[in-house]
């Protein structure tokens, strides 16, 4: 999807690390305007972030696929490196919309459920261990 194990890899992690760090320092940023606002009783700063990340990546790679040539290793700074260093949620959310695309409903349901459910027993996991040392 990305072009993972194409050629160039020193070029691509220089791309997807410089993308990272604009995409982290946008979500620092952006979330903390969003919690002036907001305050932080709920985390809409993150859920913003998330929905900005879902739908850019859905834009982009939708251009990007089917009307405007994009090369391979500007695709992979924009999309691993500035939208993976804003929010890892787009991937998840393109990936999860690849499938149900597709017509892969179970694997799409596997994929939210999985992530939501174990993603939170994960957290708790690791409270728990710290906890305990």
């Amino acid at each position: 999807m990305f072009g993972y194990y194409e050629g160039g890899a020193a070029m691509k992690y220089l791309l997807i690390g410089i993308g990272g760090a604009i995409g982290a320092i946008g979500r620092y940023t952006l979330q903390g305007i969003v919690y002036q606002f907001t305050g932080t009783g709920f985390p809409y700063g993150t859920w913003v972030v998330n929905m900005i990340g879902c739908f850019l990546i859905g834009l982009f790679v939708e251009l990007t696929d089917n009307r405007y040539y994009v090369d391979p290793q500007i695709r992979i700074f924009i999309t691993v490196g500035i939208l993976g260093g804003f929010t890892t949620f787009s991937t998840f959310g393109y990936e999860t919309f690849s499938l149900l695309r597709d017509g892969e409903f179970m694997r799409a349901s596997y994929n939210i459920v999985s992530s939501v459910l174990i993603g939170l027993a994960a957290v708790w996991l690791g409270f728990i261990t710290a906890r305990i040392l």
